[in-house]
């Protein structure tokens, strides 16, 4: 348990210096400082707009309305949206299943998210899949896949597409602390570095790889120490500040645009649920969670920065809050009317459309023979002779 407790405060500290050192670089030099009054409230609202979706779908759960798992991203807000904002339209971002606020900043709207998990017929895969596995390139944002650590080899590929084409385009992918220790990661980062691919490496750094504390599953003190070894640049930011999050962001999205190939990001946060609402994080220290809620919770820090910093107002803030609250309850209201994917939509779009194909014309019209010649009694329940199953 001291172990455990020693971690737990190494790192509070370390997202303490973060600040510190990010603070310390001067408000004027941030690639922040150069966005509008518009642009810092829009930062506000989609954390909100995450954390207020999350809760509802919590709320989903619990009346088992949702199918599968339910992956929050409670405390993280701040990584996926200031990081997703630093991107331009024509850049491709791949996310992972903590990261709803990238793929909202992206363009996903809060009724289809509320569809794929209550998998519905009218969802983004029509039922067929979990959470926020779909993809749409038109938004700029790839499908991932559950295995941690895949989708960076899968990035280095497409950025290298953008650069073998000549597109000025960036590639962002994210990866939790635990996926630094797969082959994935290292194949894929490897082969970027040394193509020089215009991709963003996003760690979020939050202490847990599922239930495994980052410092039994690496003896790297800092996730950002691993860029040294493969030749990329390295930087890291206090993932619970947004603004923060947004200039290394920028700064590495501004590097791999001009040329200068791969950065890995180290996000410092905190996940405050666990992998999953079945979860119940009985792995974690005692007051560890109640801490970070109380000191370092990212929509609270940057609510304060906006009142207090910013020259926003309380009617501001609150009007935001309230736009929140309507949008996720209209979406709420639609998705729970969509109706259930009829069995024969399982057919669609799987292979190829249509579904099904005019039979080759040497198997037109000899059914009895292929039921008699490739359905022998031997396979299964068929019976050849009454040309039924059993």
């Amino acid at each position: 348990m001291g172990s455990r407790r020693q971690a737990t405060g190494g790192a509070r500290q370390d997202a303490v210096a973060v600040e510190r050192r990010t603070r310390n670089k001067g408000a004027a030099a941030r690639p922040s400082a150069l966005l509008s009054r518009e642009q810092k409230l829009e930062l506000y609202y989609w954390m909100r707009l995450t954390r207020t979706l999350e809760e509802r779908l919590v709320a989903l759960y619990r009346q088992t309305k949702v199918v599968g798992g339910l992956f929050r991203s409670l405390g993280q807000e701040a990584d996926a949206v200031g990081s997703c904002f630093a991107l331009e339209r024509r850049d491709i971002m791949s996310p992972l299943i903590r990261n709803m606020g990238a793929m909202l900043v992206k363009g996903a709207a809060p009724l289809e998210i509320l569809r794929q998990y209550m998998a519905k017929g009218d969802s983004p895969t029509r039922g067929r899949e979990l959470n926020i596995h779909f993809g749409d390139l038109d938004r700029g944002f790839i499908g991932q896949i559950s295995p941690l650590g895949d989708m960076v080899p899968v990035m280095a590929g497409v950025t290298l597409s953008f650069k073998m084409r000549g597109q000025d385009r960036v590639g962002l992918v994210y990866v939790g602390d635990g996926a630094t220790s797969t082959g994935a990661f290292h194949e894929g980062i490897n082969l970027a570095a040394v193509q020089k691919c215009p991709l963003v490496v996003i760690v979020e750094s939050n202490q847990y790889a599922y239930s495994t504390p980052t410092w039994k599953q690496t003896a790297a003190k800092q996730m950002v120490d691993k860029a040294v070894g493969y030749g990329v640049q390295g930087l890291q930011a206090d993932g619970n500040d947004v603004l923060a999050v947004y200039d290394v962001t920028k700064a590495a999205v501004d590097h791999a645009r001009s040329g200068g190939g791969v950065t890995l990001v180290e996000l410092i946060t905190y996940r405050r649920k666990g992998h999953a609402e079945h979860d119940n994080q009985s792995y974690v220290p005692d007051g560890e969670i109640e801490w970070w809620a109380a000191n370092n919770d990212p929509i609270d820090r940057y609510h304060g920065v906006l009142l207090k910093e910013l020259g926003f107002t309380a009617p501001e803030l609150d009007a935001v809050d309230a736009r929140v609250r309507d949008e996720v309850d209209a979406a709420t209201e639609l998705a729970e009317q969509s109706p259930f994917p009829e069995p024969h939509d399982a057919l669609q779009g799987v292979y190829a459309d249509p579904a099904a194909e005019t039979p080759l014309w040497f198997r037109e019209g000899t059914r009895a023979a292929v039921e008699r010649n490739e359905r022998a009694e031997g396979w299964g329940t068929w019976d050849a002779k009454s040309g039924k199953g059993a």
